[in-house]
């Protein structure tokens, strides 16, 4: 057994599609019409072709039980490029207790796409900023040994 993609059903694959492209920077590496593949393996499938498939009557959005998450190198840059677009959010910008900046917000049909702060981009923040690294680990409730190969 073999977990291979998670599958969004989309009301509008143009809508989505653009999204994911313009938001995220994904792209379309696999094209069958009804369902696309973009890079990192998200795939997308029309309503009308998931109701066929599955025989399946109503199909409800946005039941927040679910969420893509994405993680961001330059955190920074990439809040930029949000405040360009009009996002439905979850809630905005926060960071963790353990350092980690993150950001969810909706896509078009209401799925939560959630960005995070890579975690050696934290750790290399939280060492940047002057803090020894048992000072980082105990800060990012991580081991030692995480934080000297961020260092790496």
């Amino acid at each position: 057994m073999k977990f291979k993609n998670p599958l969004l059903v989309v009301a509008d694959m143009d809508k989505s599609v653009e999204f994911y492209k313009k938001v995220l920077g994904l792209h379309v590496i696999m094209d069958f019409g009804a369902n696309k593949t973009l890079t990192g393996g998200l795939c997308l499938q029309t309503l009308e072709t998931w109701r066929e498939l599955t025989g399946a009557g109503e199909i409800t959005f946005g039941g927040r039980d679910v969420e893509l998450y994405f993680e961001e190198d330059d955190f920074d840059k990439f809040s930029e490029k949000l405040e360009k677009f009009d996002l439905g959010y979850v809630h905005p910008i926060k960071e963790h207790a353990w350092g980690q900046r993150v950001v969810r917000f909706y896509d078009p049909d209401r799925h939560v796409i959630e960005v995070g702060e890579n975690m050696k981009a934290v750790c290399k923040r939280f060492l940047d900023s002057g803090m020894t690294p048992e000072q980082v680990a105990a800060r990012m409730e991580v081991p030692i040994k995480f934080v000297k190969a961020c260092m790496r």
